[in-house]
């Protein structure tokens, strides 16, 4: 009797399957693939982070849901996965980023806190009695007048990107960030195409009830989120936006 393919060796973080691969890693990045849409965009203003707080009841309230957190002054993140391993990683970002400031005496750069927080994440790939982080976070921030945008993964690795998602959105908003995003987009521009994937990528209605967004402007290099009034004008634009681009397309096909 032949063993099982892989039998055994998703019960250890610590085991290499035969083939190289460590599954409790893949198993908590199918925790992120599971959660809900998360965005990044850089712009030539500024960073835009933008999250779907999909509630599985009417009963939820909405604002309790939190899925973009202030890290620092000049950083924030946007999570996807298990709600409450992404609060345990912020709260870790948090600390690293008083330290850096009381050792220092200076803000800390984007970089240094992804990098110190994805050495973390890989710690939690290599120890047994531990396992993995289910979540993943978009890191965006500002230092010195450079606008970073990066992505963590439960194994530790980390990306730089101009934009990108997490959560079960991540494929359909990848695409349109390639083919819509450019280089000099302004903080305005950032924030539709930012709604233009959320709306997308999700399969309900996209209101400033369910959508929550925050930036990170670079004239000042400050952190703030956007009240539900100023979401729900950006929403506004962009569904009246993609309404006339669906009239022009019918248009055009009836011409032919």
């Amino acid at each position: 009797m032949q063993p099982l393919q892989n039998a055994g060796y998703d019960r250890a973080i610590t085991v290499f399957s035969p083939d190289g691969r460590l599954f409790q890693v893949e198993y908590a990045r199918e925790a992120v693939k599971r959660g809900t849409t998360s965005i990044g965009v850089k712009s030539s203003e500024g960073i835009v982070l933008a999250v779907d707080k999909r509630t599985t009841s009417k009963l939820v309230e909405a604002s309790s849901i939190e899925k973009i957190f202030k890290i620092d002054e000049h950083i924030g993140a946007a999570t996807s996965g298990l709600v409450a391993d992404a609060r345990a990683l912020v709260e870790r970002a948090r600390v690293e980023a008083q330290i850096n400031k009381i050792t220092y005496s200076e803000p800390i750069r984007v970089t240094s806190l992804s990098k110190k927080l994805c050495d973390m994440l890989q710690l939690y790939t290599q120890n047994g009695g531990v396992r993995p982080f289910g979540s993943a976070l978009i890191i965006g921030g500002i230092y010195d007048g450079s606008c970073k945008l990066f992505e963590t993964d439960p194994s530790g690795a980390l990306i730089e990107y101009k934009a990108t998602a997490i959560g079960s959105g991540r494929s359909t908003a990848m695409t349109i960030f390639e083919d819509k995003y450019e280089d000099n987009l302004t903080l305005d521009g950032a924030i539709e195409l930012a709604l233009t994937a959320i709306n997308e990528a999700t399969d309900h209605d996209t209101t400033a009830n369910n959508v929550e967004i925050a930036v990170i402007k670079l004239e000042d290099e400050k952190y703030f989120k956007l009240s539900q009034e100023e979401v729900q004008k950006y929403i506004d634009d962009v569904l009246a936006d993609d309404e006339e681009e669906s009239e022009d397309d019918e248009d055009s096909q009836d011409e032919e």
